[in-house]
């Protein structure tokens, strides 16, 4: 069963929700998790502190959908895909390597475009 998330970052909120996959599981079991994010393209990532414990998973992939929400497992980040990246083919958001899907936000990713390089970001369950 899917678990319901917010993500919370300068005043903006989306809902979403995280998958059953391992990887998810994990993340679950660390909410609240606050982290600082940069921003390369149209993607935010952050370390999330202590090592999530998992690592590349069997659906792992570069090439990810708007509001796809992933761990990346060689960096230890939380990434959050809103747009094209610099990895990029065309307009679809692209990991610079490997990332396990965790989860899809929804609402008003737009919004996301129009933060800074660096954001303060929470990601907790919601109900």
């Amino acid at each position: 069963m899917a678990t319901l998330v917010t993500f919370e970052a300068a005043g903006l909120e989306l809902k979403g929700e995280l998958n059953d996959s391992p990887t998810a599981q994990a993340l679950i079991g660390r909410l609240p998790l606050s982290v600082q994010m940069s921003r390369w393209g149209e993607e935010y990532y952050g370390d999330i502190g202590d090592n999530l414990g998992v690592g590349e998973a069997p659906d792992a992939r570069e090439e990810m959908q708007v509001g796809e929400l992933a761990y990346w497992p060689v960096g230890n980040a939380l990434c959050i895909f809103f747009g094209p990246t610099p990895a990029s083919q065309g307009p679809e958001p692209r990991a610079a390597s490997n990332v396990n899907p965790a989860g899809m936000l929804k609402g008003d990713l737009e919004a996301l475009k129009k933060l800074g390089g660096s954001i303060q970001a929470t990601l907790s369950k919601s109900s």
